[in-house]
């Protein structure tokens, strides 16, 4: 294989490392995020007057951090979607047969599969 198709393979999979661990941090921000409503809505349940106002401020501020957190999460998975999209449209025009070769074998597999399924 040439050097341009271990660097592509390599971008690629650390492409792939890198939305799985934006995904693990989407999922525990949203766990967190979830955790403190459910602490804040308990507290307020009691509060009344200047004690309720400050915790419906503090679940606004909780509710803005998570939005800005998730935000930015999703604007660098959608960057990392981008860049993994170029780097496999290059690799296939770069490697037409080993892709074709896969598909063909990934077809057949599947093909056992349903047969014996059917």
């Amino acid at each position: 294989m040439s050097i341009q198709t271990e660097t592509l393979k390599s971008t690629l999979i650390d492409a792939g490392n890198e939305i799985k661990d934006a995904t693990v941090d989407i999922s525990k921000e949203f766990k967190t995020f979830i955790s403190d409503i459910e602490v804040l809505l308990k507290e307020s349940a009691t509060l009344s007057g200047e004690d309720l106002d400050k915790a419906k401020g503090r679940i606004s501020d909780r509710i803005q951090l998570a939005k800005t957190t998730l935000g930015e999460a999703n604007r660098s998975l959608i960057q990392q979607a981008r860049q993994t999209a170029e780097y496999t449209n290059q690799y296939v025009h770069d490697q037409p047969w080993t892709v074709l070769g896969a598909g063909v074998a990934i077809s057949f597999l599947f093909g056992l599969l349903v047969a014996r399924r059917g």
